[in-house]
This record gives C-alpha cells, sequence and structure tokens, in this order.
C-alpha cells in the first residue's frame, strides 16, 4: 500500500470520535456520518481500530468547534513519538501546512496543486476534508491553537459522497410549486454547496459565506436573505440570523438542523424540525418536531397533509354553517311575520342531531384535492372563512331556508294537514344538506367531474345513511307521534328532490364566478 494512505487512514481512525458496530447482521453507525465515512475508510483499508489505538493513545483532543472548523488529537506511542493528528476543512487545514507528504517522504507543499483537486472533488458534491499531522520525538505540550495552528504536513484530501436522496430532489420540486421557498444552509466549502444545491434544483446566482454574511450592513443582508437560496461555511450565528432575516420579511420560517450548532436557529424559528436517527439531543430539544426518518420528503408530505386537514376543518364549517342559518332564518321568520314554524323545535334537534354524526363528520376523510400542493401558501394571519366563503355560506343559507318556507306554504295552500306539510319541510331541509355536501367537497374546483367520483366514498355512505335515517324517522309509527310527522307519498319526494337540486347548480355557478376573478 501507499505510505500516504496509511497515514491518511491512521488519521482518520484516530482523529476520529464516530463508532460503528455490527448489530442483527446490519452495521449501525455511532456518531457524525462524516466522522463514519473517514472511520470506515480506515477499517476497508485493514486497519483494527482497537490494535492502532492501543499503539498510539489519545492523551489530548480538541473537539470540532464551528470558527475554527477543525479537529486535531494529540498521541504517543511506545517509541516516544508523539502524533498530532488535524482533519476539517481543507482550505483552513491547508493554511496551517508548509511541507506535504510525498511517496519519498517529507515535500515542499504544493498549495496550487491541492487548492485544484479540491474544487475538482467539490465540483462533483463532494464534502471535502483535509487530512494533516506532525510527528516528532520532542516534547509536546497539551493541545492549544497556537500549537495546531502552525507546521503542519498535509497528507491527503479526501471525498465524501452525500448526494440527494431522488425523493429529496422531488420534494423540494413539489415545495417550489406550493410556493415554499427552500434555502440551503451548510457549513460545506461554496463549491460544493453550488453543486449540492444545483442537484437539488436551488438555482442560485451566488453562493454566499457566512465571512460574506459578516461584511452586509443591515438591509444588504435583508435583500441577501431573500434573493439567495445556498449559503455555505456558515455559522451557528449566520444560521441565528438568517432565520430572523425571514421573519422579519414575514415570512413563516421552518428550519431543519440535527447539530448542536443548530440549536439557536431551530429554537428562533417558527418551526424548527430536527433529525431523529443523527440528530443530537441539543437539536431535538431546540426543534418542535423531530423526523423518525431523517427524510426531507416527510417535510413535503406533512405540508400536504397540513393543507388537507385545513382544507377538511374549512370543509366542514362550510357546511355546518349555512344549515345552522337556514334552521335560524325559518324559525326568526317565522315569528317575525307571525307564520305558523315551518319546523318544531323537536325536528330542528333531529336535523343537527343526523347530520353532526353524518354528512359533516364525512367531510373530515375527504382525500387531498388535485391541486392542493401548486397553491400559493395561505397569509399567517388569515381568518377560516373569507370574504368568498362568507358570501357561500349566506347564498346556501338563504336558499335552503327559502326552500324549506316555499314548500311548507306550498302544501298547506294546497290542503295538506300541518304534520304532512312540517313532514315535507324537514325532510327538504336534510335534502338541501345533502344535495350541498357535494358543493363542499371542492372548495373552488367544480363537483361536474371525475373528482366527483374519485375519493368520495365517505360522502356516499354518508348520504345513504342520512337517507335512510330520514325514512325510519318519516315512516316509523313512534317517530310519527314523537316528532308531528305524517307519511310521505312517492310524488312528495320527487318535489322535494327537484326543489332542492337546484342548489347544487347555484353554488358550483358561485365557484365559477370565484374562479374567474381570483
Amino acid at each position: 500500500h501507499d505510505r500516504r494512505i496509511t497515514q491518511a487512514c491512521l488519521i482518520a481512525l484516530l482523529c476520529n470520535d464516530a463508532n460503528v458496530f455490527e448489530e442483527d447482521e446490519n452495521w449501525h453507525l455511532a456518531g457524525d456520518p462524516t466522522e463514519g465515512a473517514l472511520l470506515v475508510m480506515g477499517l476497508k483499508h485493514g486497519m483494527n481500530r482497537a490494535t492502532t489505538e492501543c499503539d498510539w493513545p489519545r492523551v489530548d483532543e480538541m473537539p470540532f468547534e464551528t470558527e475554527r472548523r477543525y479537529m486535531a488529537t494529540l498521541h504517543h506511542n511506545a517509541e516516544g513519538e508523539k502524533l498530532l493528528a488535524v482533519k476539517g476543512a481543507p482550505d483552513r487545514v491547508l493554511s496551517f501546512c508548509q511541507t506535504q507528504l510525498g511517496v519519498n517522504g517529507i515535500e515542499t507543499l504544493q498549495s496550487h496543486h491541492w487548492k485544484a483537486e479540491m474544487e475538482k472533488l467539490a465540483d462533483q458534491g463532494m464534502r471535502v476534508m483535509a487530512l494533516a499531522q506532525r510527528i516528532t520525538t520532542e516534547d509536546l505540550p497539551m493541545l492549544s491553537h497556537q500549537i495546531v495552528e502552525q507546521g503542519l504536513t498535509l497528507v491527503a484530501l479526501v471525498g465524501i459522497s452525500d448526494p440527494p436522496r431522488p425523493e429529496a430532489i422531488s420534494s423540494i420540486q413539489l415545495c417550489h410549486g406550493a410556493g415554499i421557498r427552500v434555502k440551503m444552509i451548510t457549513g460545506d466549502s461554496p463549491i460544493t454547496a453550488r453543486a449540492i444545491g444545483m442537484e437539488l434544483g436551488l438555482m442560485s446566482e451566488k453562493v454566499y459565506t457566512g465571512a460574506d454574511l459578516d461584511k452586509l450592513n443591515e438591509q444588504q443582508f435583508q435583500d441577501v436573505v431573500e434573493q439567495y437560496d445556498i449559503f455555505a461555511r456558515t455559522s451557528p450565528a449566520n444560521k441565528l440570523q438568517l432565520v430572523q432575516g425571514l421573519q422579519q420579511r414575514n415570512h413563516v420560517v421552518a428550519m431543519t438542523g440535527d447539530g448542536v450548532n443548530d440549536a439557536p436557529a431551530l429554537r428562533q424559528a417558527d418551526i424548527g424540525v430536527a433529525m431523529g436517527m443523527k440528530g443530537t439531543d441539543a437539536a431535538k430539544e431546540a426543534a418542535d418536531i423531530v423526523l423518525t426518518d431523517d427524510n426531507f420528503s416527510t417535510i413535503a408530505a406533512a405540508v400536504k397533509e397540513g393543507r388537507t386537514v385545513y382544507d377538511n376543518i374549512v370543509k366542514s364549517i362550510l357546511f355546518i354553517l349555512p344549515t345552522n342559518l337556514a334552521e335560524a332564518t325559518v324559525i326568526i321568520v317565522a315569528i317575525i311575520f307571525g307564520k305558523m314554524l315551518p319546523i318544531t323545535p323537536a325536528q330542528i334537534l333531529w336535523v343537527n342531531m343526523i347530520t353532526a354524526i353524518t354528512l359533516a363528520l364525512a367531510l373530515a376523510f375527504e382525500p387531498a384535492e388535485p391541486n392542493i400542493m401548486q397553491r400559493p401558501p395561505r397569509k399567517a394571519k388569515k381568518g377560516l372563512i373569507t370574504g368568498n366563503l362568507l358570501t357561500r355560506l349566506v347564498l346556501v343559507g338563504l336558499c335552503a331556508a327559502a326552500v324549506v318556507f316555499w314548500l311548507f306554504e306550498h302544501f298547506i295552500h294546497q290542503g295538506a294537514s300541518v304534520e304532512l306539510a312540517r313532514t315535507v319541510a324537514v325532510n327538504a331541509l336534510v335534502m338541501a344538506e345533502a344535495v350541498y355536501l357535494l358543493n363542499c367537497r371542492f372548495l373552488r374546483e367544480t363537483v361536474f367531474s371525475k373528482l366527483l367520483i374519485q375519493g368520495g366514498m365517505p360522502v356516499m355512505i354518508a348520504i345513504v345513511v342520512v337517507i335512510a335515517f330520514q325514512l325510519v324517522f318519516t315512516y316509523l309509527p313512534v317517530s310519527q307521534i314523537l316528532f308531528g310527522l305524517e307519511p310521505l307519498a312517492a310524488q312528495d319526494w320527487l318535489l322535494i328532490f327537484i326543489v332542492c337540486l337546484p342548489i347544487l347548480f347555484l353554488v358550483e355557478i358561485e365557484k365559477f364566478v370565484w374562479r374567474a376573478t381570483t
């Protein structure tokens, strides 16, 4: 084996806090994935970690810091040699080196060569790490930044491939269609960040680093935060400032992260999302949500599910309120004009009980509408009922009340008994609700399409159940006595259906006008 590779693997094993272990015939990683990759590199080279650590026991260490962007460990062997092992961001570690490990031993550092190789790896979207060392027999005191940041010998550059998951790419496209702006904030080099960003579909004209952001004034910072999507070599303070900058622009910000350095930004974000598998405890405690699969597509799926739940809540409210308005209107108008009540309080109680547990409940099981992820996000302070929906609420409520009144008065004028007229009226109210339920399946889209059948089983079942309840309600002798009813003839049912059906078309016309004007 090339001595340089062996020495690089030695540094990768020693300057490392991760661990890999086999359990249930599967390999598992405990620790940072980047360190895990370096550890596996050493193991695949045939090195034994336990033996290596026994030969070179660690006597001191400097953990990785975002501001410093490197980790260093100090080791002694039995022959009295001291090994200072360093790994970190290549541009940072390169600045500490005066020499390089060549085929024939220590050589003068060829900085231009290493920078060119670093850019080649970064252009491929790889995360690049530099491995460096200092071997001496002289007394080496405990580690300090002054000791580490000079006189090192560069051993190797390591390119770690961490390509985006295919589902992450499609999920980001889905988010863009939903009006969700996705920004990437990473500690990788700008070149690597740009390459990965392009794979993800984040076409940013420029990649801003944390150092670039620190040079901007407040207004410039606000403009950059709004316009650009890729930020590299960022510190915890930069991440926090980026979240705050977006919030100052009145954006609702969801932040994802897994490390201790992400905790302040996760806490500041409107929705902090931590990684459950590789995330640190600090990140999980700071976040509002913890992903169990560490998959960005789960976030996109959650957005879709959230929009579906919100839609169904609006649909349920939009269904219930007009029916209550119709009932109230019938009672109020009858009292004001001194008319006989078309529906008795007991009958209204029956209608509310039946529709609440059947028709309204069915809307909770409605699937997502086809265009749900093509809509722009709603405003955070936007109410459940908008002006357009309020118009529909009043329209349906008054129409249903008019249908009930007209049928009641029509039967009374035809010489029917009050009981029969009320039986027609209460069944007309329920029929109007059943017809309107079809409209409520879609807030804006028309029901006159294949969408009426797709995913509509809960609504259809609810309508059938309600019709069955109404037949029992109308024809059961005990029910007739309790609620003051009379049985209806077939032509009565036909008239009820004919009079209630226009509500379906009226709401669809209102939807058409809404779509045309917004």
